[in-house]
């Protein structure tokens, strides 16, 4: 079995999907799990608005050098293209232990893009984008969402 391709319109789509994988189960061609994934979105989602994880200080030069070359264009790749490479590397802190509970994260997922539909106040700029606007973030993550979720195939029901 393949990975998949998959957008979404919005992420209110992106729950559904991910309470359909939850409610009637899905096969991993990936190495995460739909807790994992779901755990990862959900971290991701609301950075923006309590604040990105501290980088090693080794990391925060580099990080600042791509954001001041590639960053834009690579986001405006991404969102032209609707998808994400796979195998970039993330903030480890983002990604879940493997053993975690899928409802718990599916919960947690829908938490968060209910927190980020919902919130109007200033969002704390990208390590690696800069600042974005609230539209911005939205067509991001639905992109991020739809990468690590293509990685999951819904059970026939």
């Amino acid at each position: 079995m393949q990975r998949r391709t998959l957008t979404f319109a919005s992420l209110t789509d992106a729950v559904h999907e991910a309470e359909g994988m939850l409610a009637n189960g899905y096969i991993k061609v990936g190495s995460w799990s739909l807790g994992q994934v779901c755990g990862h979105l959900a971290n991701w989602l609301t950075y923006p608005i309590d604040g990105f994880p501290r980088m090693p200080l080794i990391l925060r030069p580099v990080m600042w050098t791509l954001r001041n070359t590639i960053g834009r264009r690579q986001f405006d790749a991404y969102l032209r293209n609707k998808a994400m490479p796979p195998g970039k590397p993330t903030i480890p802190q983002s990604v879940p232990p493997a053993d975690g509970n899928d409802a718990a994260a599916v919960a947690s997922f829908i938490q968060a893009v209910d927190q980020l539909l919902n919130y109007d106040g200033p969002f704390h700029p990208s390590p690696l984008f800069g600042p974005l606007t609230k539209e911005e973030l939205l067509a991001i993550h639905c992109v991020h969402t739809a990468h690590h979720l293509s990685f999951l195939v819904p059970k026939q029901v």
